[in-house]
């Protein structure tokens, strides 16, 4: 029996228990045992020269591995120098909850994006780099959340004041709007790809009341998206795109902290199971 943890924030838990309780299942289907383990009874660092970790103040026999459901890279760092196998590990973690960085790393990889620009809001100028209507997101904004249109000068200086002190990026929005498409992936294979579309919102986000359908990726597509896969040491994301107005994939975002809700709403994946059986294997080679 392999045993692991099963990292989330109290916040995060009171919502996604039905998927906590469906990812322990699939574990224990497979002979591992997955703890729930709050973020917040975690204490973490550096005591008499030597490297901590405590949960509830108490010294425990530390996991195999750890799922971490929870953004937080500091933490993921410290449990794999603890020994400890991250899911997703601490370089994804690091990366893809930075929208600059994840743009960075991805461009390397000749990927096609829209024109993208990286500022600290501190710094932004009376007269934006990009002309209007352009996107302002933070880098760590997740769920279509901290995510600004901005058509005119007035709505610029206001998102200005709104985000000073947080890092940016700014986006070209000459895409199709109300639209994008997640790709499901667990280690180096793609699992689906979902088409979200939105009637309402510049946002496609599901959780904002965007529909969603099954898409059947083109060969160029699939192969555009196995170089980033290729790349990067994933254990399950989700590979963000736009679509361009000719219906090319332009290259958005990562999300590291996935959740599978808009998945089972139209397909029979179970994509947790995949996900414990990459674990597994993981675990044991």
């Amino acid at each position: 029996m392999h045993n692991g943890w099963l990292i989330y924030s109290d916040e995060d838990i009171e919502v996604n228990k039905a998927y906590i309780h469906w990812f322990m299942e699939e574990a224990a289907l497979q002979s591992i045992h997955l703890q729930l383990v709050r973020r917040e009874d975690l204490t973490i660092g550096i005591h008499k020269q030597r490297q901590v970790l405590l949960n509830n103040h108490q010294i425990e026999p530390l996991p195999e591995f750890a799922v971490v459901r929870t953004i937080d890279p500091m933490l993921s760092i410290h449990l794999e120098s603890c020994g400890i196998n991250v899911f997703n590990n601490s370089h994804i973690a690091t990366i893809c909850n930075n929208k600059a960085l994840t743009h960075h790393y991805v461009h390397q990889l000749n990927v096609p994006m829209v024109d993208t620009y990286f500022h600290k809001a501190s710094f932004l100028k009376d007269s934006p780099p990009l002309s209007f209507p352009f996107v302002v997101k933070t880098v760590a904004g997740r769920g279509g959340k901290e995510v600004y249109m901005i058509t005119n000068e007035l709505e610029y200086l206001a998102c200005r004041k709104k985000i000073k002190g947080s890092d940016i990026i700014m986006q070209s929005c000459h895409v199709q709007q109300g639209k994008d498409l997640r790709v499901f992936v667990v280690g180096k294979k793609i699992i689906a790809a979902v088409l979200r579309e939105s009637n309402t919102d510049f946002r496609a986000n599901y959780k904002l009341g965007g529909s969603a359908t099954l898409y059947t990726l083109s060969k160029k597509e699939a192969t555009r998206i196995q170089t980033i896969i290729d790349y990067f040491d994933f254990g399950m994301v989700g590979i963000d795109f736009l679509l361009s107005m000719d219906g090319e994939l332009l290259f958005n975002e990562i999300e590291d902290v996935v959740g599978s809700r808009i998945l089972s709403a139209v397909s029979n994946t179970n994509i947790l199971r995949l996900y414990v059986e990459h674990i597994k294997k993981h675990i044991q080679s």
